[in-house]
């Protein structure tokens, strides 16, 4: 059985550095599932991140007995975006547009997620399944910050991350975070998520 580190392997992309750090983000293939609204409230987030993990773990079973392949289950990320960009300022969360995803492992093709996305559904009558889909995403030239404690108190470190940038270059692309702690099983001040934003 070949055992692989994903997070390892991606060194600073999914490693918490000290201090704002610059670093280039290569295509690598995602889960993803659309939606808007505030993820504390609304159903959508809670069953994009259902069906996620669910084909997720699908997907690494599959790997696992067809390519004696095994491996970690990736964090789950997401992008946020408004088409009015001061509702991040007033905190209106509804107005709020996301992607979450997980990343997947290259040997995950398309013909195996859906697969896996059919497996999952014919035991689980999860909403977002039918908005699945898997997507190669790339980034390029992003500057990424770690930010410990609760999600909403993460306009500091946004703002220090996106004066960086703008101090030598441009903001671009969607805010993106990655969350490397559960907040099911972790006190919200010793949550951890790492900040990224794409940088002309």
């Amino acid at each position: 059985m070949e055992k692989i580190d994903l997070k390892r392997s991606l060194g600073p992309l999914y490693r918490p550095a000290p201090g704002i750090v610059e670093l280039d983000v290569p295509a690598s293939g995602f889960l993803m599932v659309d939606g808007r609204g505030d993820p504390d409230t609304a159903p959508a987030w809670r069953e994009a991140v259902e069906a996620l993990y669910a084909v997720a773990y699908a997907v690494k079973f599959a790997l696992k007995r067809r390519r004696a392949l095994d491996y970690v289950v990736m964090p789950l990320e997401a992008l946020w975006w408004s088409d009015d960009l001061s509702s991040f300022v007033r905190g209106d969360r509804a107005a709020w547009q996301w992607t979450a995803m997980i990343m997947q492992p290259p040997e995950a093709d398309a013909d195996l997620v859906a697969e896996a996305v059919a497996g999952v559904r014919a035991k689980k009558a999860l909403p977002a399944l039918r908005r699945l889909r898997l997507e190669s995403f790339a980034e390029g030239r992003c500057a990424q910050l770690l930010h410990v404690g609760p999600y909403r108190d993460e306009g500091l470190a946004i703002a220090r991350l996106h004066a960086w940038i703008c101090e030598r270059s441009a903001l671009r692309g969607r805010h993106h975070e990655i969350y490397l702690g559960d907040p099911r099983r972790s006190r919200p001040e010793k949550l951890k998520t790492l900040l990224r934003q794409p940088m002309a």
